[in-house]
């Protein structure tokens, strides 16, 4: 999977273009938000040279009657058979461009080097422009940019929802929002129906539309947040820069924002869309609450009950299906309610397969994003801790961190669940190689555990601890019955000629701070 964000730094000008994203759909739509379908006659004038059999005739237009102008812009003929099927306006479309910085996880007291990168939004009501959480990620500037319009405008970020990848923007400047009409969206579409992407990927700087039809309708992996929610796969393709733009249903209304594609060698024109019911979700809890606060989870990891005789041993009738509760998040309030072998036969009024079709999700002990904020970390004596997110898991490891990683992180991302909603997994990071801590240099993310016979709950706790230590020895108990002993005094000593010798302006983060 990969987002389809376009960064300026990898460009490359690309000599043959799609079809589809040639600048005569640009006229195309803009006549009337209305064009003619021939279903007769077919769009491509190789496709009639290159057929067998005797060709059929071309419709001509008349040299005498010129085609009307509708806003400055030539019209289309009608066809003598067509099918009437509304466009969306293309002016609602805009094109983002961002400059990022982004935090730097090995090195978390610094920022990476800032890069640009473009991609696609769209206006709705209210004054305000969607387009995707990775298109804006770690903004420090955003600016949007009309249709036809060679001004760029300032905006203001409203709201970054991470898990579903969406992001509300809005624009102080009147003369942006005048001329533009705010996009409608619709139902959840059906399996076959057609669908058009707009936006501005790589190619061009034009618009481009591209078509396909859903051709699937499932529970997703949403790439940037690493959640799962519903989501559309179509076949219409979804380059680099396509991200935030909308995807339109044959009567003119958004279905969904475009932000990932399949990108595999055995795999072609595999796009995916964010619907509706995700996209109004966002919406409505920003306009409730003033700020996006998430989607609700059911604290608990269940079984399938395919077999027969487990589901016999459980209680359930021949008619009954479900699944089992094996383990409930005991921070969450269905633990109240839930217990382990429970079963649960239907959600919401939804009856549940015994295979899980309706699937759930649990909280985690490792975070599955940080919400945009820089990582957390304490230091002394050059031992750098900070703590365990799955943002901080691809930065060490990569995109293939779930392969990587040392294997009890990964069992703790995959099954461990918090004992209370603060907790977190706290890390040696790793040594910044002084006199004081030889002997310990190759200590690279062990999780901390306890702290002079204190377990650590996490890393506010543990910096805490370590700041009004008076012991004359600092002990860590680390994972694989390691310890780190250190004399307090020249510990805290050799932290200050430490931060001087890195450039590092301080200990300890911000958000630890008293």
């Amino acid at each position: 999977m990969e987002n389809g964000r376009n960064e300026a730094a990898n460009l490359k000008t690309q000599t043959t273009l799609d079809p589809t994203t040639s600048t005569i759909n640009d006229e195309v739509f803009s006549v009337n938000n209305v064009e003619i379908v021939n279903s007769a006659t077919p769009t491509s004038a190789n496709h009639l040279e290159n057929r067998r059999g005797r060709p059929k005739k071309r419709l001509r237009r008349s040299p005498e009657k010129t085609p009307p102008l509708i806003n400055g812009e030539i019209g289309v003929g009608t066809p003598v058979e067509g099918v009437a099927r509304v466009v969306p306006a293309m002016d609602a479309v805009v094109k983002v461009f961002c400059v990022h910085t982004e935090p730097n996880f090995s090195l978390p007291w610094q920022r990476k080097r800032q890069y640009s990168s473009s991609s696609s939004g769209f206006v709705i009501g209210g004054r305000r422009v969607l387009t995707n959480a990775h298109s804006v990620e770690h903004y420090t500037q955003v600016k949007l940019k009309k249709r036809g319009s060679d001004t760029k405008y300032l905006a203001t970020v409203l709201a970054i929802g991470t898990e579903c990848d969406i992001a509300l923007l809005t624009v102080n400047d009147d003369e942006f929002w005048e001329g533009v009409s705010p996009v409608e969206f619709g139902e959840l579409p059906s399996l076959q129906d057609a669908v058009t992407v707009v936006g501005y990927p790589i190619g061009g700087d034009t618009i481009s539309v591209t078509s396909g039809v859903v051709s699937r309708i499932e529970i997703l992996s949403y790439v940037h947040g690493s959640t799962e929610l519903l989501g559309l796969q179509i076949d219409a393709a979804i380059n680099s820069g396509n991200s935030g733009g909308p995807a339109f249903n044959d009567k003119g209304e958004c279905v969904g924002i475009a932000f990932q594609s399949l990108k595999h060698e055995d795999a072609e024109n595999i796009g995916y869309v964010i619907p509706t019911p995700v996209i109004k979700h966002f919406i409505q809890d920003f306009e409730k609450k003033g700020a996006y606060t998430g989607f609700p989870f059911l604290g608990i990891e269940w079984q399938k009950m395919e077999n027969p005789d487990l589901r016999v041993a459980m209680g359930m009738k021949p008619d009954q299906k479900g699944v089992r509760i094996r383990r409930v998040d005991p921070t969450a309030l269905e633990s109240e309610v839930l217990q382990p072998s429970d079963i649960i036969l239907s959600f919401d009024g939804v009856d549940i397969a015994n295979d899980g079709t309706v699937p759930f999700r649990h909280g985690r002990l490792i975070p599955s994003h940080v919400k945009g904020k820089p990582p957390s970390y304490y230091i002394i004596a050059g031992f750098v801790f900070t703590t365990v997110s799955v943002p901080y898991l691809r930065s060490e490891y990569g995109k293939e961190y779930e392969f990587e990683a040392p294997v009890k992180l990964l069992d703790k991302l995959l099954h461990s669940m918090p004992k209370s909603p603060d907790e977190q997994i706290v890390v040696v990071s790793q040594v910044l190689v002084a006199d004081i801590n030889i002997g310990y240099e190759e200590l690279v993310n062990t999780q901390v555990l306890a702290f002079n016979g204190k377990p650590v709950k996490n890393l506010k706790s543990l910096a805490n601890m370590v700041e009004s230590c008076d012991d004359e020895f600092l002990k860590f108990d680390l994972e694989y019955d390691q310890i780190v002993v250190l004399r307090m005094k020249t510990a805290k000593e050799a932290t200050v000629d430490i931060l001087t010798t890195h450039c590092i302006p301080s200990a300890i983060s911000d958000d630890l701070k008293p």
